[in-house]
Order: structure tokens, then C-alpha cells, then sequence
């Protein structure tokens, strides 16, 4: 997808998502809460330092930021998108969360060492694979020393999410990338280490289940996975 088509989409993605997720038994705002609450805890449990700067790369309509501005409270944060339009909805629907910047794809538009964390929630399965090396170095060049780049990505190995892919019109032309290929596209970009860990074990009818998850994280079975990349 360009920016023109994520503009089309802009408008309806939220109505378009709830419909498309109902398979799962939750709402779009559960899956951006959650995503947000597993980093805290393993940020948390790992004993990082409070970042102080954030950003919030491919933002699209701001689903994230209200739940990054939560769980990292006193960092400031900036939201990063190539559609105009989805950074306009951002804007109304989650007013003086983040600094909200638009860009043409190519280098984001920060000075070296910008942040702290990046944070990116299921944006790279819409990025060509050809340009995640380049796009990794980027981001990897906007981190401080000790940063950390944090990206959540559908898993193509779970039967449940290859379906919800596969039916939802803005994913028309996404491919799902491997958590171990991912990982190790990582790496290849200059990250010292990347840690992987799968997440989204249980939908809702099995939801009294979700305190076991932390503990599955190494089967990579889970909906989604997230890898923590530091410089």
C-alpha cells in the first residue's frame, strides 16, 4: 500500500477492523491495549530505563498512541505516518497525545539519536520486503545508544491470523513476514541483540486463560509476535 491508498482506508479502518476482527471476540482497542501492556511488562521485568522520547512509527489513525502515552508515562511522543489522512483522524481522535509528522517513505525526518524507543505495531507486513533492510537502518540510526526498537507483526504460522489477513481489505496486499526472518533482518541492520517472543494465544471465549500467555511466549504458535531489537 502507498499513502493514497492508506488515505482511502483512513475514514473506515476502525469499522473495517471490528468486522474483520470478530473472529477473535474482542475490539480493535483490546489488541492496541494489549500490544502496549505486554511491552510494560517486559519492560518492566528487564529493568530497561524510562524512555524520555518515543515514536510511533506508521501510526496510521493513532490506535497506539493513548496506549504508549499510558504505559510510558513521562516520555514525550511522536507519531510517524505517510498518510495524510490517517494522521488527520489521529489528530481528532486522540488530541495533544503525540507531535504527529507526515513523510514520503523514505527517511524519516529526525536529527540521529532522536529516541529512546520505536515503537511499530503491524506496519511492516504493508512495507515491501525489499526495503526492511533500509528502513531498519533508518530507524536504527533515529535510536540513542542503549535504544530500543520494539515491532509487533502478525504470525504467518497461526491458522487464525493468516484468515483475518486474508479477509481484510486493507491487507489485500500484505505478506507476513517470519518472526525468525524478521528477527534476523534485524540483526543483519546492525541491532546488538533481538529478543522474540510470540503473543495472542487465547481469543476471547478462552480469555480466563491470557495470565498463562507470558509463559508461552516462546512458542511461536501465538497470533502475533513482537521482537525487541536494542541498539
Amino acid at each position: 500500500m502507498d499513502a493514497a491508498e492508506f488515505d482511502v482506508f483512513a475514514e473506515e479502518y476502525l469499522a473495517t477492523h471490528q468486522k474483520n476482527l470478530k473472529i477473535s471476540g474482542e475490539e480493535p482497542d483490546y489488541f492496541a491495549r494489549y500490544k502496549l501492556d505486554e511491552l510494560r511488562r517486559l519492560w518492566t521485568l528487564k529493568g530497561y530505563p524510562e524512555p524520555s522520547t518515543m515514536l510511533d512509527f506508521g501510526c496510521g489513525i493513532g490506535a497506539s498512541l493513548p496506549q504508549l502515552a499510558r504505559v510510558f508515562p513521562g516520555a514525550k511522543l511522536t507519531g510517524l505516518d505517510v498518510s495524510a489522512k490517517s494522521l488527520e483522524i489521529a489528530g481528532r481522535l486522540h488530541p495533544g497525545v503525540a507531535e504527529l509528522v507526515q513523510y514520503d517513505g523514505d527517511a524519516p525526518p529526525f536529527a540521529p539519536a532522536s529516541f529512546d524507543l520505536i515503537f511499530s505495531a503491524c506496519v511492516f507486513h504493508h512495507i515491501d520486503h525489499a526495503d526492511h533492510a533500509r528502513i531498519l537502518l533508518s530507524l536504527k540510526r533515529l535510536l540513542r545508544p542503549g535504544g530500543r526498537l520494539a515491532i509487533f507483526e502478525h504470525n504467518p504460522i497461526n491458522p487464525v491470523t493468516r484468515y483475518i489477513v486474508a479477509t481484510c481489505p486493507f491487507d489485500r496486499n500484505a505478506r507476513l513476514l517470519s518472526a525468525s526472518v524478521f528477527a534476523r533482518a534485524q540483526i543483519l541492520a546492525g541491532f546488538a541483540k533481538v529478543e522474540t517472543r510470540f503473543t495472542g494465544f487465547f481469543p476471547g471465549p478462552l480469555k480466563a486463560l491470557r495470565p498463562m500467555e507470558p509463559a508461552l511466549a516462546g512458542l511461536p504458535v501465538g497470533a502475533q509476535y513482537y521482537t525487541l531489537a536494542h541498539v
